[in-house]
């Protein structure tokens, strides 16, 4: 749908001023609300006239008794609702702000629209010092009540609202209709997790202005009206913390093919969330940050659409092939456990690498194959899947001084995690290798650490950026999914054996599952699509396997059938 602006004026005895603030507006072409919030005779006369002059452009609406600014502005706002139109620029009928900056709230509103656009006051010599002074004090508490300074002036009457969370709110809530409405409309728009967007636009005080603002009452209002906001804040604290521990990040700008590939989903959380986090384990422990995991959670599968519906996805799927009671059915409640497994399994990494997951929490299913390699000093490739904690065992081998494992991640994804885990552990980076696709500069690169005796851990259940064409179709949960062929070139390039691994957590007890997969990985050249299809479906055949054994511990919140083949056929 396109955008729809409408501008709303209220208006309340400003008989002298209401002419030219419509001459400024009317070159701008879009049409006016005005709403007569219970004007004397002699403003109403003069709105007739110039109803008659501007009609159709001009639509005058009145209240039969003076209901206050607030009153006036929401039914402006429901007028052009009702109009269809799907925004409303908000100013003042006084002649205070600069019409000239009408363009640059619509621009702001086609970049976001989505967000409310505000006008943060430009003042010059008039602005009265004392009403400067006043306006501070409700910034901070604005602030203080939003956990943000993303509105940096409440007060300001030059704003443009999204109509349709504008309308749902007013409909929803007893808003105040007096002065504090401007202040209290954006508190709860953002609890409700709009955007703002703010537009510098200069404000000047005519001498001798008409001001309907009453120093007491007003005062009284706005005051009343923070006390309810603060009350409001601490009832919703757990959820604006959440939402300030792991803000949700601007969708990737769309472009053919990048929907729904995983390396452009953003890591959604802030680092100094994830910090916090951090230190919360360090001061409180591991059982007590858990409970923090529930509201953050609970955010996510409110706000988290795409994973949202991916996860019910993955169990309708996993449910089809494996309809046992066991099997979790798809709804919210599954992917409320699954995303739950997910931050659970981020805190254990972090336990791993601070030391608060002892060595007797995590155990082989079978050590021997585990064993033998390690006692024969040879290198190896070992592949995972974003299954469980894969990271769980590379801390433990690290803080054991037992083997040497090192994980070869894709670049560019999960940077603010991996600083965190970082700043955890000084071995953490020494231990971690960062690629872009499996080229021969990789192969060079891992073989060094291959003839040093290292085990190499990789996933199979993801494809690098630039390896997107490069995939081999394997059955998958009943259908047909692309699997990377990287692991399987590196493996061949490298010459070194090949295992998989697992690590789930079952009855709070992290198990390791080690298994051998090849001695040696050939690939010949006329045969090579075969053998990589071959090895494909062993792997996909053992990923399902430990889904169906752990079904919420496959992190997979994107379309995993379909979007891992890029622009290319699936094969090359």
């Amino acid at each position: 749908m396109s955008m729809q602006v409408a501008i709303v004026i209220p208006i309340y005895n400003h008989k002298d001023e209401i002419g030219a603030t419509l001459a400024r507006l009317m070159p701008f072409g879009l049409p006016i609300f005005v709403v007569d919030d219970g004007s004397d005779e002699t403003t109403q006369a003069v709105l007739a006239e110039l109803d008659a002059r501007w009609s159709p452009r001009l639509t005058l609406l009145r209240l039969a008794v003076n209901g206050g600014k607030g009153a006036a502005v929401m039914a402006g706002l429901r007028a052009a609702r009702a109009a269809g139109f799907t925004h409303a620029l908000q100013i003042d009928a006084d002649g205070q702000h600069d019409a000239a900056d009408v363009p640059r709230f619509l621009d702001a509103a086609r970049a976001r629209p989505d967000a409310v656009v505000l006008g943060r006051p430009v003042y010059d010599e008039s602005a009265p010092k004392a009403r400067l002074y006043g306006r501070y004090l409700t910034h901070v508490w604005v602030w203080i009540e939003t956990l943000s300074t993303a509105i940096p002036d409440s007060m300001c009457g030059f704003r443009l609202y999204p109509l349709d969370a504008a309308c749902a709110l007013i409909d929803s809530v007893a808003l105040p209709t007096r002065m504090d409405f401007d202040i209290e409309i954006l508190v709860r728009l953002s609890w409700r997790a709009l955007a703002f967007v703010t537009i510098p636009t200069r404000v000047t005080y005519a001498a001798g202005g008409l001001s309907h603002f009453d120093v007491v009452r007003d005062n009284l209002r706005i005051s009343k009206s923070h006390t309810r906001l603060v009350a409001g804040m601490l009832a919703r604290l757990p959820v604006l913390l959440a939402r300030k521990v792991m803000p949700r990040r601007a969708a990737p700008a769309s472009t053919p093919g990048a929907h729904g590939r995983w390396w452009r989903i953003a890591e959604r959380g802030s680092r100094t969330g994830m910090r916090l986090l951090a230190l919360s384990c360090r001061l409180f422990g591991m059982r007590a940050t858990r409970l923090w995991l529930h509201p953050i959670v609970a955010y996510f599968l409110l706000t988290g659409r795409t994973a949202r519906l991916e996860s019910l996805r993955y169990f309708t799927r996993l449910r089809d092939v494996s309809p046992a009671q066991t099997t979790p059915q798809p709804g919210w409640r599954s992917a409320y456990r699954h995303m739950l497994a997910f931050a659970e399994a981020g805190l254990d990494k972090l336990g791993a690498w601070t030391g608060r997951v002892a060595h007797e929490q995590v155990a082989f299913d079978d050590p021997s194959a585990f064993e033998a390699l390690v006692a024969s000093g040879r290198g190896a490739l070992v592949i995972g899947a974003h299954l469980g904690n894969l990271e769980m065992t590379r801390a433990l081998a690290v803080r054991g001084a037992h083997a040497k494992v090192t994980a070869v991640v894709y670049t560019d994804h999960a940077r603010r995690f991996n600083s965190v885990l970082a700043g955890a552990h000084s071995d953490f980076a020494s231990r971690l290798v960062e690629v872009a696709d499996f080229g021969p500069e990789t192969a060079m690169l891992m073989q060094q650490r291959i003839d040093a005796g290292e085990l190499l851990v990789i996933v199979g259940d993801r494809v690098p950026a630039h390896e997107a064409g490069r995939v081999i179709e394997a059955p998958f949960l009943g259908g047909v999914a692309p699997f990377a062929q990287g692991p399987y070139v590196l493996a061949h390039a490298l010459g070194c054996p090949v295992y998989l691994f697992f690590c789930l957590k079952e009855h709070g007890r992290h198990r390791l599952y080690f298994e051998p997969f090849a001695e040696r990985i050939q690939l010949p050249r006329r045969e090579r699509v075969a053998h990589l299809s071959a090895y494909a479906r062993r792997y996909a055949e053992r990923l399902e396997h430990y889904c169906r054994k752990a079904p919420f511990q496959w992190f997979n919140f994107f379309d995993f059938w379909a979007c891992q083949r890029g622009e290319g056929n699936g094969r090359r």
